[in-house]
């Protein structure tokens, strides 16, 4: 389904079939990788689906949808550097495409506004972060899956440092004033993220 937004988005933007089709496998490729039990292509997808939803009030969608293609273009656990590194792949691809300096740095800034989930003033740059937390307001059932799938990604690390770790970046959510920057999705996802979020601390507490 993905491979259907992307190619029709870059011909926006290029005339090389060839060129669009190699950016693609690049996108694909990386999100195929054995170590990606949940930032994988299921990720993006799930994440598409939640900006569709509010496609109307994004200003600029086509750099939306180029953040999602590529911010988590790397993704490495023992590496801390994930989003500048995919942040630098977009802006190198978006170059070449001819996007303007401006929505390049647009681009670049949505894609680091992960790292932190911070709220900003570019409400685009919200939304795109309030869909990227979206699986914490899932369904009990969804929720646990999500982070057994964050597990198995961390499998390298014994439970004893992987929980600190963990209990840590739970705690970080809770302690937000909101979760969700933007009333479309506070209102959808907020009460049970904070749920879901509570049990699992609780599960790791024992």
């Amino acid at each position: 389904m993905l491979r259907d937004i992307f190619i029709p988005l870059l011909s926006k933007y290029s005339e090389d079939p060839e060129y669009i089709t190699s950016l693609w496998n690049g996108v694909y490729n990386n999100h195929h990788k054995k170590n990606r039990y949940y930032h994988n292509i299921t990720h993006l997808e799930n994440l598409y689906q939640n900006l569709l939803s509010i496609e109307s009030d994004i200003k600029d969608w086509d750099i939306t949808l180029f953040a999602l293609f590529y911010h988590d273009y790397y993704y490495n656990i023992l590496k801390k550097d994930n989003e500048e590194r995919s942040a630098q792949k977009a802006v190198t691809v978006l170059d070449i495409l001819s996007v303007s300096k401006q929505r390049i740095g647009l681009c670049k800034e949505m894609i680091m506004a992960t790292k932190g989930h911070q709220i900003s003033e570019n409400n685009d740059i919200n939304y795109f972060t309030d869909a990227d937390l979206s699986i914490l307001g899932s369904n009990w059932p969804d929720y646990k899956d999500y982070y057994k799938n964050v597990r198995k990604e961390y499998k390298y690390y014994p439970d004893f440092i992987y929980h600190k770790g963990r209990l840590q970046v739970l705690q970080h959510f809770i302690d937000m004033p909101r979760i969700f920057k933007t009333t479309y999705f506070y209102n959808k996802y907020e009460k049970q993220a904070k749920s879901n979020l509570l049990q699992e601390i609780n599960l790791l507490s024992k």
